[in-house]
């Protein structure tokens, strides 16, 4: 690294220690998913629906249909309360970054000395989301809390919803900052400094990639219990597992090969250990194929089960003049209203057998979003993999290009949610259109809803 690169990683490590890097990626997290819920109400698409929220507490099935114009303030107030949190919480953040500049002055020997202030301002926060007292939003925060404890903790026996299933692939994609959250602890410990990562020896070189790993063994119990459950008759929650299971070796053969830099640096001293040894070493390969492996899994995954797209689905066949995508006049759902803003009488579609350019019959965005989406979706889950070795920044904590990295996989992710519940709400509706022409009775519409349909109280 050139003398200017050394110096501009020291000053961005001065000015923006790893605390605060934590803190700023936490707030861009809580805009992203305000966004999400806004962007796909303003798209016409039901995410209130499509996940199950429940934006007031119902005592009958009845009062769960409301009038559209209740509907759409109800759900704006779930959006806006969501960028009132963004908004509060990132002001804190500011408030406290700007304190711990004015006090350290980008001085070198006074930033360890006000370290304390991340420690408190971290502490405060802590309390707050546990705070029992009706203040500060808290009923969004008993929501975030019951939602983490019902994807780690929830019965075997009990089924996984898919807001869960989408709050636990979110927590995937902070994994990295799971496991700055403990270099931070680290950090503040007596003896060490912000400024540098503290040394890994013995069994604790295993401790971050064991903390970056619970979102992914959360998603994989997810994936056994759906496998497992009665109702299951696919293999599909098994091979989704799978993908899950594939990004454990990535993390623990790269804690792995931090072992082999501490030999270097004992047989050959500290210089060795910085030369480029990775491509010679046996442990290097192994990692780099699991990083392979688990990278076009996924991205496989994504565009052909999480958005339903036919790209990649073996023994998809393109037709010489397949018919246009279109849109699908969607049934209603759960929330009495139709998860699409389009009101027109649902009609009977016949999907044509091959779709253009690998995608599908029913596209409720814009035809040029998705080769776009899937293209950075290619190039970010390549680098995400990569991401999640930390041998590969265990000396470079501070470096500009890894939270830029972080960065990228947060808006990755934000893009996923688009089409992935997008996908959803396609399939719920043809799920309720089949099942409506299999009724044995008649009886109407609405009362078949209504006994069809549990109340469940899934607030992400």
């Amino acid at each position: 690294m050139s003398e200017p690169d050394v110096d501009l990683e020291v000053n961005y490590s001065l000015s923006f220690p790893l605390p605060f890097r934590v803190f700023a990626l936490t707030s861009l997290g809580i805009l992203a998913w305000a966004t999400n819920l806004h962007g796909l109400d303003n798209l016409g698409i039901d995410a209130v629906s499509a996940l199950d929220l429940r934006i007031a507490d119902h005592n009958s099935p009845a009062q769960r249909y409301w009038p559209d114009s209740t509907r759409k303030a109800d759900v704006a107030a779930l959006y806006k309360n969501v960028y009132k949190i963004f908004t509060t919480y990132s002001a804190w953040c500011l408030i406290s970054w700007l304190t711990y500049r004015s006090l350290s002055r980008g001085d070198k020997t006074l930033v360890d000395t006000f370290g304390y202030i991340p420690a408190v301002f971290a502490l405060v926060t802590l309390l707050i989301l546990v705070l029992p007292i009706n203040v500060l939003f808290k009923h969004e925060r008993d929501k975030f809390i019951h939602a983490i404890r019902r994807c780690i903790s929830s019965s075997p026996d009990s089924p996984v919803y898919f807001a869960d299933v989408v709050f636990a692939d979110v927590f995937t994609s902070f994994a990295k900052v799971l496991g700055d959250v403990f270099i931070c602890l680290h950090m503040l410990l007596p003896g060490n400094s912000l400024l540098q990562p503290p040394a890994d020896h013995g069994w604790t070189r295993w401790i971050m990639p064991t903390i970056m790993s619970i979102p992914y063994l959360v998603r994989f119990r997810q994936c056994i219990i759906e496998w497992l459950s009665v109702d299951n008759t696919s293999r599909r929650p098994l091979a989704n597992a799978v993908k899950y299971a594939t990004a454990f070796p990535v993390m623990y053969l790269s804690a792995a090969q931090r072992l082999v830099e501490s030999d270097l640096i004992n047989e050959k001293g500290r210089q060795a250990a910085e030369e480029a040894w990775h491509g010679e070493h046996p442990l290097f390969r192994l990692w780099l194929l699991f990083a392979a492996i688990n990278s076009i899994y996924s991205f496989w995954w994504d565009v052909t089960n999480d958005w339903g797209l036919e790209l990649l689905k073996p023994g998809s066949k393109q037709s010489e003049r397949p018919a246009p995508p279109r849109r699908l006049l969607l049934p209603r759902l759960h929330s009495g209203t139709a998860l699409l803003g389009s009101h027109r009488p649902e009609e009977e579609v016949e999907e044509p057998n091959a779709y253009p350019f690998g995608l599908r019959s029913t596209l409720l965005y814009p035809l040029p979003v998705y080769p776009l989406l899937v293209f950075l979706n290619l190039v970010l889950r390549l680098t995400w993999s990569i991401k999640l070795s930390s041998h590969l920044h265990s000396k470079s904590e501070g470096s500009i290009a890894i939270f830029l990295i972080e960065v990228a996989e947060i808006v990755r992710r934000w893009m996923w949610v688009f089409v992935r519940v997008e996908w959803e709400v396609i399939k719920k509706a043809r799920d309720a259109r089949a099942s409506g022409r299999e009724r044995l009775f008649d009886i109407d519409e609405r009362e078949f809803e209504m006994i069809t349909t549990p109340t469940i109280e899934l607030d992400p």
